[in-house]
């Protein structure tokens, strides 16, 4: 192979500058080949990056509440790992629960004010939920969990 590298190779036309000689060549292949390698290692270090996701409290306890509010609370997240933290999604096994998903990445180091809203219309008495967030880190779904005495009307 080395031998066919020798041989000069013609780009074009045959002026001095569309020649590539052997050694141009070989040079050129070199610099390639250190360059695709450097990027390798580049991006491989790169992979080991990940967004973790961490929160202040995952379980909150609202006080007794009259059946038909629009009960609030905010989480806290935070992004503790090295790597942008993006909440794709949620699930919840009643739509009466309800988070507010951030519309852009959550940055290293950064928090997020990440909403929950629970309609206790037509709930009575204890309410657990469990809500699971999908996340874009090593464990992949995280989970949250509210819970609520719901008073009904007249009691």
């Amino acid at each position: 192979m080395r031998e066919s590298l020798e041989k000069e190779i013609q780009v074009g036309e045959s002026n001095s500058n569309s020649v590539i000689n052997s050694n141009n060549l070989y040079s050129i292949l070199k610099k390639l080949y250190f360059a695709i390698i450097f990027i390798a290692f580049n991006s491989a270090f790169g992979f080991g990056q990940m967004a973790e996701f961490s929160v202040d409290k995952a379980t909150y306890k609202f006080p007794n509440t009259p059946e038909g509010t629009l009960l609030e609370h905010y989480f806290t997240i935070e992004n503790t790992g090295d790597a942008p933290l993006i909440l794709s999604d949620y699930k919840v096994s009643c739509s009466c629960t309800k988070l507010e998903l951030p519309k852009h990445p959550i940055l290293p180091g950064e928090s997020y004010q990440l909403k929950l809203t629970f309609d206790t219309k037509g709930k009575y008495y204890f309410q657990d939920r469990i809500i699971y967030v999908m996340a874009n880190t090593k464990k992949g779904k995280h989970k949250l969990r509210m819970k609520v005495n719901v008073v009904p009307l007249g009691e």
